[in-house]
């Protein structure tokens, strides 16, 4: 059985105060893929690039056992570049180009070879184009996660609402949380967006670690301190990757397992940040893994003695 991404793969330009790069991989279907690809052996991407994204960076992908023929690539075409710089304390940043090109009118293939999805990530992209997605498979995933932002609650608020019937989990930042459901306070923001579809939902709130509401439980996960973040591009998109991947891997959907992928995506996108683009997450191993899950353990682990 597959765990399907649908996302963005594509190239960056990133400026933050350690530096900058030229042209680098990214995009949040490469983030996420590779992230999942660490925790199951069966991750396949849908996504669209020009030709001029080449072979060599696929293989990137191809590298960690990423099956990517749902990558359609366009001749003559040119892949979606985004180029950011970030402010000093990393939490803001400016965007300084977006260019959509083939994005501008990606309409998602599904290949027959991903009809056994079982675990599909609907990553950041038009509301439609996650309703195509999921239309086009036969049947209905185990596990449906949707990414979003506030840019289509501004513009396609409706089409929103009618995936969010949809999905299993969704995955928001606390302002997207709080701009969807109408409430400040995360708790009853929740509650709202709880009651238009998802059974779960994930708040994330960056360097403050994240929320998980679901089956009447609130679960918070830390956030690793880090001495250096070089480049947060992508973080959201490894660490929804590493969820989606965990919960893969272990087979059984309940509220536990939900609190350890958020745990497993939080420390894969604790790497992602230490290097820019996706160079870290190109190079990890099991034991690099299993070594920050025990930070993240320890970081939040005590007892109370009488």
């Amino acid at each position: 059985m597959s765990l399907v991404i649908v996302g963005t793969v594509a190239f960056d330009a990133i400026e933050t105060p350690f530096g900058k790069t030229d042209k680098i991989v990214g995009g949040a279907a490469t983030f996420a893929g590779l992230a999942a690809s660490y925790l199951y052996d069966n991750v396949k991407l849908v996504s669209v690039i020009g030709d001029d994204f080449g072979d060599d960076n696929l293989d990137i992908l191809r590298s960690k056992g990423i099956d990517v023929e749902g990558v359609e690539i366009v001749a003559g075409g040119k892949s979606f570049f985004w180029s950011g710089k970030y402010h000093n304390d990393m939490n803001s940043r400016d965007t300084l180009i977006t260019e959509l090109n083939v994005l501008a009118d990606f309409d998602p293939k599904v290949p027959a070879s991903y009809q056994d999805c079982e675990y599909i990530l609907l990553g950041n992209l038009t509301p439609q184009v996650q309703m195509d997605t999921l239309a086009r498979l036969d049947n209905k995933p185990k596990l449906v996660v949707l990414d979003t932002m506030n840019f289509w609650m501004d513009v396609a608020l409706e089409d929103l609402k009618a995936v969010l019937k949809k999905v299993d989990v969704l995955t928001i930042n606390d302002a997207e949380a709080r701009q969807l459901s109408g409430e400040y306070s995360l708790v009853k923001a929740a509650k709202v967006i709880l009651e238009m579809g998802p059974q779960y939902l994930i708040i994330k709130k960056g360097e403050h670690g994240a929320l998980l509401f679901g089956e009447g439980q609130i679960f918070s996960a830390p956030a690793l301190p880090l001495a250096d973040v070089f480049d947060p591009t992508g973080a959201g998109d490894t660490f929804a990757g590493g969820f989606i991947g965990y919960l893969a891997k272990v087979k059984t959907i309940n509220f536990t397992n939900m609190k350890n992928a958020i745990i497993y995506g939080s420390a894969l996108a604790s790497f992602c940040v230490e290097k820019f683009g996706t160079e870290q997450l190109q190079s990890l191993t099991a034991t690099d893994i299993q070594a920050r899950i025990k930070q993240f353990i320890a970081l939040s682990k005590f007892e109370i003695s009488e």
